[in-house]
């Protein structure tokens, strides 16, 4: 057996979520149920933070020295922007949730329009509002899963409203927080400078089984494109947000 074969685990052991604080759903293990971790009951809690920071295209000496190694590496470590200036991004992600219901019915919760959702009543889903900025906090979307025989799926997205189509630029994560077992984490680190939009994660209740599966697709188009790419069949159009 060759020796990298003892470095890597096999069969189920791959991706064991029983004692994980975390799971990051990658290209590898891309999906996880959250029914068999006993967590398709009350509020599944989904965040979006991020940060803005600096291009870290613009040249070799970006972060500063350490030779030509040094300074490939450091291309891998985009400069945390501490504070406003002509370095920083100016980006503001949506956090969003298209929803499909057993009876037929179909919407989206957003802050765009200001569909907010409702928790107790029809769609189940609930968006907490509205962040512009990143940060630790982000925006949060809660979805009743005590209620989880009325969904048939919901895609969560993220979208960037307005400023530099930046995907690229920002460090986003779209963080999954069920009401039991390990929280499971989607960072969204593809290099996709132009991309305006990206769908994140699909949740799919297959025979009541709560299944979570990881899309990471960006379009280069807004809500619409993702409606297209997914099948939704809604009407869309241009909507703004009040200015602070």
């Amino acid at each position: 057996m060759a020796w990298w074969k003892f470095l890597r685990p096999s069969g189920a052991s791959q991706f064991d979520v029983a004692n994980a604080h975390t799971v990051e759903l990658t290209k590898r293990h891309p999906m996880v149920s959250l029914s068999k971790q006993g967590a398709a009951v009350g509020n599944l809690r989904i965040n979006l933070s991020w940060e803005m920071r600096t291009s870290d295209t613009g040249g070799w000496n970006k972060q500063g020295g350490g030779g030509l190694f040094g300074r490939r590496m450091n291309l891998f470590k985009p400069e945390i922007v501490q504070a406003a200036g002509p370095a920083m991004v100016n980006v503001d992600l949506d956090l969003a949730c298209m929803y499909e219901l057993a009876d037929g019915t179909k919407g989206v919760v957003q802050p765009l329009g200001n569909f907010l959702g409702d928790l107790n009543e029809p769609p189940y889903v609930k968006l907490s509002g509205d962040d512009r900025f990143g940060g630790t906090s982000g925006e949060t979307i809660y979805i009743n899963f005590d209620k989880r025989d009325e969904f048939v799926r919901l895609l969560v997205f993220v979208y960037i409203y307005d400023g530099t189509p930046a995907f690229d630029r920002t460090h986003a994560m779209v963080t999954l927080f069920p009401s039991s077992g390990p929280r499971i984490e989607i960072p969204l680190s593809e290099r996709e400078p132009q991309a305006r939009s990206c769908a994140v994660v699909l949740i799919e209740n297959r025979k009541g089984e709560l299944m979570v599966r990881r899309e990471v697709k960006y379009v280069y188009g807004f809500q619409a494109e993702i409606d297209r790419l997914y099948g939704w069949g809604l009407q869309w159009g241009r909507g703004y947000k009040t200015k602070v």
